[in-house]
């Protein structure tokens, strides 16, 4: 089972920016397609967009323009960069592998002044 380890969350005020990252495990990263999601307090987890194997991402549109999606399958590692942030955007963001039950444990983003 592929192991997922998300970092780089934390407090930033409205209009800044994070890069979240997520580091796996195993040799069938490079073949699968990510997703990051997100959960905001109180709510459902949602969609925040995906990057199939060979680097095509699509995004939500309520993060499109904002946020990009990007991968290194030579580190085994997804990110997704965040501009713009608004604090609607706060929440717990999990990376997920696609097609299987493998969920990282999901960081905090917190958007506030």
């Amino acid at each position: 089972q592929v192991q997922l380890v998300e970092s780089g969350g934390g407090l930033v005020q409205p209009g800044g920016s994070l890069r979240l990252s997520c580091a796996a495990s195993g040799s069938i990263f490079s073949t699968r397609a990510m997703g990051w999601y997100r959960q905001a307090p109180g709510k459902q987890r949602e969609l925040v967009g995906t990057i199939t194997n060979t680097g095509i991402a699509i995004l939500v549109d309520s993060v499109k323009g904002r946020f990009t999606i990007s991968r290194n399958n030579a580190k085994n590692a997804v990110y997704l960069e965040m501009n713009s942030l608004k604090p609607e955007d706060t929440g717990v963001y999990y990376c997920k592998l696609l097609g299987s039950a493998s969920w990282g444990q999901g960081i905090q983003v917190t958007v506030s002044s």
